[in-house]
């Protein structure tokens, strides 16, 4: 395979961008095994009173990524997630308004492999979600198992980022007054597997335990899709029914986590390597859907809001997909 170099000359600001993206993607697949190694290390050597007093203020803030975490504006606002906003470039694209008096679950579509859309839009301030949704404070999950990993909790908690268990993601909707966003990747771990170039399968026929929540909660519902999520990356072939897919399945079962094949550019040329493509997102955020409090809603009513949700989603695709170089021929597949 022929490497495509990039070129000596690069502008000083698309270097910025290009480093800034390189820090998120180390942050999102290696930077918690790093702290995990760096926290027993540092107890085998003259610094071991670090961990040792780490593990003393673990124990009295354990509980803290569970009550809505600990969201530092300034971490947030940094002037570095505006250089990854624009080596994509992201953008937030607002299509109704959201009353702050109530609180709102975001279903966020699809996952793609690194969720990018997700974090720049709703976890960072640089494309604008304050401005267009004043009064509202947004709330990313992420698996619980990342919570548990030293100092690199701290640091996603720093963004906003909460654990994706009923209890984390409830707290923020159980506040009175209203003003909380609670932003889900329904698919989850799972759809970043049928995240390949060109594919809007997302899986969601059987995901109502979100449905339920709202329901509970009396939470409204928004659906957000996010056009070019999948296009990132490039993914090792590996369609239902394949001895891969199956043992990625299986993995996924075991550990929470999946584990996509994926590729896609590197810092320094562009044919290998897991740096993104620089292609556009563009997440599009839809009409909120009125959800009355109900907290043991029948399967009747469970599924018909799940159905409305569906159809929402779906509409939201079928209106904006021709702004995002989506044919018109395409839809939306539930699985």
């Amino acid at each position: 395979m022929k490497i495509a170099f990039a070129p000596l000359k690069v502008p000083v600001r698309r270097r910025l961008q290009t480093a800034a993206v390189l820090q998120w993607v180390f942050s999102f697949l290696a930077l918690a095994p790093t702290c995990v190694l760096l926290f027993f290390y540092l107890l085998f050597t003259r610094f071991w009173l670090i961990s040792v007093l780490y593990s003393i203020w673990l124990y009295f803030d354990y509980d803290k990524p569970a009550r809505g975490g600990r969201r530092v504006s300034l971490f947030s606002g940094l002037k570095m997630w505006k250089y990854m906003r624009d080596y994509f470039p992201i953008k937030l694209v607002k299509t109704a308004d959201l009353d702050p008096r109530h609180n709102y679950i975001l279903g966020f579509h699809p996952h793609g492999v690194l969720v990018a859309g997700a974090f720049t839009n709703f976890c960072t301030y640089t494309t604008g979600f304050r401005q267009l949704y004043p009064g509202l404070t947004s709330y990313l999950l992420m698996l619980p198992l990342w919570f548990r990993a030293p100092f690199f909790r701290d640091y996603i908690m720093c963004a906003g980022l909460i654990p994706s268990d009923k209890e984390s993601a409830s707290y923020p909707l159980c506040k009175r007054g209203g003003g909380n966003a609670v932003v889900i990747a329904v698919g989850g771990a799972q759809e970043a597997l049928d995240a390949h170039p060109g594919s809007y399968n997302v899986l969601l026929a059987e995901k109502k335990g979100f449905i339920k929540m709202a329901m509970e909660h009396g939470a409204h519902l928004v659906p957000v899709f996010s056009f070019g999520e999948n296009e990132l990356f490039d993914q090792v072939g590996n369609q239902r029914g394949t001895w891969l897919r199956w043992t990625q399945e299986r993995l996924q079962a075991m550990m929470g986590i999946s584990l996509p094949l994926f590729h896609a550019r590197g810092v320094f040329q562009y044919s290998i390597g897991l740096m993104p493509y620089r292609r556009p997102i563009s997440t599009v955020v839809g009409r909120p859907i009125r959800v009355e409090r109900n907290e043991k809603p029948s399967a009747e009513q469970l599924n018909a809001l799940h159905q409305l949700y569906m159809d929402e989603l779906s509409n939201l695709f079928e209106e904006h997909k021709g702004n995002y170089g989506v044919d018109e021929d395409t839809h939306l597949n539930f699985v």
